[in-house]
């Protein structure tokens, strides 16, 4: 009767098990570079929104721009268990550790917004970035069309900000090649910060005695820093300048007539196709059939490429305002 009792307590606690089996939450790993920025605490909360709606849990870590942190973190979050890695690399090149990391556990990897190099990267979830610097480019051409351009890139660690300045130069060599502007200076912001593009921007206004028609800087950030470097020459609204990103910040600019333009990249879009996407992984699913990839440096990574829009003082209650991703008291705060 014993050994009875005990197979049938035996078959319950396997039942059991089985069906908790069945019924475990699906656990995403979201490993971000930082939280510093308005941009990225935006991603993460979407992303976090869309994901639990669909019944997953989603676990958080930000490196603040330190590799090996973030390389440690992505290992600790697979120590958990997670089903599925979403990373935004910091440094696209040291994140291959993370992708090889996980496929040693069987667990795919996702690239959020910037691609990590060199990797056998299961999918690529951004904003088509040669998209974003061919707009910029093309926006400069056509309102300061001639003159001494300055080009302020991104982290030159961050693939992304090598992909935007090659749709930057797509869209401006043609004009290159007639002669009807010239690139004073073309440089880098390490970590993309402002203080970097001040001083670049500082640099060149005293190299070229303030003769810059245009500085084509690769996202809001930047275009601060190059901003604030004008309004101590007293160019501010003189000079075009360029964005990307739609921060509160650039936008009040925008309205403001000291930035020229931003490139809107709708968040809730790209977060929420991450997250849903990062669910199909992690119930066996497979890739989705996007059509499109990117080259790594290692393979053509199936990609999703979402298409970002250019907005000035003209289009931005019809895009950002009216989309809810910044309120227009807020937006228009400082315009009387």
């Amino acid at each position: 009767m014993g050994v009875i009792l005990t197979t049938i307590l035996s078959l319950l606690i396997s039942s059991t098990m089985v069906h908790a089996a069945g019924e475990k939450k699906i656990r995403i790993g979201l490993s971000m570079d930082t939280l510093k920025e308005e941009r990225w605490q935006r991603d993460r909360d979407l992303f976090v929104k869309r994901a639990e709606e669909l019944g997953a849990e989603v676990l958080v870590q930000a490196s603040n721009g330190n590799d090996s942190l973030q390389v440690s973190q992505a290992e600790n979050l697979l120590t958990q268990n997670v089903d599925v890695l979403v990373v935004v690399p910091h440094n696209g090149v040291a994140a291959a550790s993370i992708v090889e990391a996980a496929h040693k556990v069987g667990k795919k990897v996702i690239a959020y917004d910037r691609l990590i190099q060199n990797s056998d990267l299961d999918l690529y979830v951004t904003f088509d970035p040669v998209e974003v610097g061919r707009l910029q480019g093309m926006y400069a051409l056509q309102k300061a069309k001639k003159g001494n351009f300055l080009l302020i890139g991104g982290a030159p660690t961050d693939f992304n900000a090598l992909l935007v300045r090659k749709g930057q130069m797509e869209a401006l060599k043609p004009a290159l090649d007639r002669g009807e502007i010239k690139i004073a200076l073309d440089t880098w912001a390490r970590d993309w910060q402002p203080s970097e593009a001040l001083k670049h921007t500082e640099n060149a206004l005293s190299k070229f005695s303030n003769n810059i028609q245009a500085i084509v800087a690769s996202n809001d950030g930047t275009a601060g820093g190059a901003i604030s470097a004008l309004k101590q020459q007293k160019l501010a609204e003189k000079v075009l300048v360029t964005g990307q990103d739609a921060d509160l910040a650039a936008c009040q600019r925008i309205v403001e007539g000291t930035q020229s333009m931003t490139v809107y990249k709708p968040i809730k879009t790209l977060a929420y196709r991450a997250a849903e996407v990062a669910i199909s992984l992690a119930k066996g699913e497979p890739l989705p059939k996007t059509g499109q990839s990117l080259n790594n440096g290692k393979k053509d990574v199936p990609s999703i490429l979402i298409k970002p829009l250019p907005v000035d003082k003209a289009n931005i209650d019809k895009t950002i305002i009216a989309d809810g991703f910044h309120k227009k008291e807020a937006v228009y705060k400082n315009v009387k």
